[in-house]
């Protein structure tokens, strides 16, 4: 493997530093904690409390744990998932993959983008599904129009506008003595709606979709820096690796950082007062106001547009970058419109179809949360395969997982199997 050059351009990368971190890193941080993903957490603070604030902590270790092997199949491998899916695996496991989560990354687009409306709908007062329209053809533009390092700068700052769930938490006074109990010990409940919220703040924290946007973010670099051939961004040097789990970590970090403060929010101002049940965006906003005052609801709604803004197109690239590869098509966001039409129409036909979504006139929150649920029934076989790949030799060479990886993968799996079989087992109980 060409480790010479991989040393070059890891010192060209380590250059970077600071910006490395907080391009790569934060940028997948941020993608995690999407519209959907706000909902869930929002639902889970308003239903359970601050009880449910230690979930926050568990799920760092396996954020960073998946993401990091994601990240590392690219950058070893020089493919992005489904290319590697396509090159070493049997077709009938391809198409199944794919089908898994081209539709989930469809259905969480949907989602987003009606939260992102209903959370404009607030200032805006337009119909849902034409706000849902125009969302869609800003951002569809951007990704045709734009190029791959203008997207990722636009993408970094959006993701600075998370911080405005902190604001509006700490606006909410929470109680110290109820968050910290809820932080430092686990509250667990053995029935549907316990573990539906379990399942669905799995599904958001380690949704497919970041797995093939982390994968293909590695590819997308090294294109950008010259390495347009597999052969040319195949290996990876150890110093490249320690870079991408400082990345990983930092954006893991940053996006279960988010998820607190999201939680602690509704946990401070619905939960206490009696307002269990959020069924829209717009309500959990609003609901906020009178309780934790006009800045903390407008810092809530606003969070959930931001960050919207660079999820959608996370995922609807990622469904066209798992499509492209699955059938040998040209992909790459470095790539202009007229160098890759097929890739290009095929985010514009996923886009399309989660605009079309929003119109079934389908409940926005209810269904960021049951999108939730959708990515978490989806990841586990997703995960497992990962687990399998950076463990072949055929594929990653030398740079196998290290046992503790592999300890930390495999628990990581053992515990989303269980909550998705759990929740299974409550809906014939």
């Amino acid at each position: 493997m060409k480790e010479d050059a991989a040393t070059e351009a890891s010192s060209k990368k380590e250059g970077g530093g600071l910006g490395r971190i907080l391009g790569s890193g934060i940028i997948s941080g941020a993608a995690d904690d999407d519209p959907s993903a706000i909902g869930t957490y929002a639902s889970a603070g308003a239903r359970f409390g601050p009880d449910i604030l230690w979930t926050a902590p568990v799920t760092l270790p396996m954020m960073f744990t998946v993401v990091y092997l994601s990240s590392k199949l690219g950058q070893v491998s020089g493919r992005g998932l489904f290319h590697a899916i396509r090159d070493f695996y049997p077709r009938w496991l391809l198409w199944t993959v794919l089908a898994e989560v081209v539709i989930g990354n469809t259905i969480e687009a949907a989602a987003d983008l009606g939260g992102m409306a209903a959370a404009i709908n607030l200032s805006i007062r337009l119909p849902i599904p034409a706000i849902v329209a125009v969302v869609a053809v800003i951002l569809l533009c951007l990704q045709v129009a734009g190029s791959y390092m203008l997207i990722r700068r636009i993408f970094r700052w959006l993701a600075v506008t998370l911080l405005a769930y902190v604001g509006a938490a700490l606006l909410a006074r929470p109680d110290f003595a109820s968050t910290l109990r809820g932080s430092l010990i686990p509250s667990v409940e053995f029935n549907k709606e316990f573990l539906s919220i379990i399942v669905a703040i799995i599904g958001t924290t380690l949704s497919a979709y970041l797995y093939t946007w982390q994968s293909n973010e590695e590819v997308e670099d090294e294109i950008a820096e010259g390495r347009t051939t597999v052969r040319e961004r195949q290996g990876a040097s150890e110093r490249d690796l320690r870079r991408t789990k400082r990345e990983i970590l930092a954006g893991m970090t940053f996006s279960n950082f988010i998820m607190y403060f999201v939680i602690l929010s509704t946990a401070s101002t619905l939960h206490v007062n009696g307002q269990v049940n959020i069924e829209t965006a717009a309500q959990a906003a609003e609901a906020l106001k009178p309780i934790a005052g006009e800045a903390a609801g407008f810092l809530f709604a606003a969070g959930i547009v931001s960050v919207g803004f660079l999820a959608v197109p996370v995922m609807t690239t990622g469904a066209a970058y798992d499509l492209a590869q699955s059938f040998g098509i040209k992909g790459s966001l470095n790539a202009k419109a007229r160098e890759a039409p097929t890739f290009y129409i095929i985010i514009g036909v996923v886009t399309a179809v989660a605009v079309a979504m929003n119109f079934l006139g389908f409940n926005p929150m209810r269904a960021l949360v049951w999108s939730g649920i959708v990515q978490g029934f989806s990841t586990p076989p997703l995960l497992l395969l990962i687990l399998l790949m950076t463990n072949n030799r055929r594929i990653m060479g030398d740079q196998v997982n290290s046992r503790a990886i592999n300890i930390m993968g495999w628990i990581t799996t053992a515990v989303i199997f269980s909550a998705s079989a759990g929740l299974v087992v409550t809906w014939f109980l």
